[in-house]
């Protein structure tokens, strides 16, 4: 019988990143920048497509939320909630490593 697979929780020193099956990609014919997996396509907003574009397994969480934070002029704690969760729901689908 196999053992469920533990599921990855984000936090503070987590370094997230993208798995080699996801990838980002511009579509020329939209306009737009899609997420790409095996037989899936997401069309992330703007904001998503930067918390993924700070995805490179080097900076953890807290240094991503201090630079989105800077890049939107926006207060940490406003912002820290969202980007977990939002690493968090695509941690649970598979699209972001931690």
């Amino acid at each position: 019988m196999a053992v469920p697979k533990k599921k990855e929780m984000v936090s503070a020193d987590s370094k997230p990143f993208l798995p080699r099956h996801v990838r980002i990609q511009f579509d020329p014919v939209r306009q737009a920048y899609a997420v790409l997996s095996p037989e899936k396509v997401f069309w992330p907003n703007e904001i998503s497509l930067d918390i993924l574009r700070h995805c490179d397994g080097r900076s953890t969480v807290d240094e991503i939320v201090t630079d989105l934070a800077s890049d939107y002029d926006a207060a940490e704690e406003d912002v820290k909630a969202d980007i977990t969760d939002f690493l968090q729901e695509w941690s649970d689908k598979l699209l972001v490593r931690l």
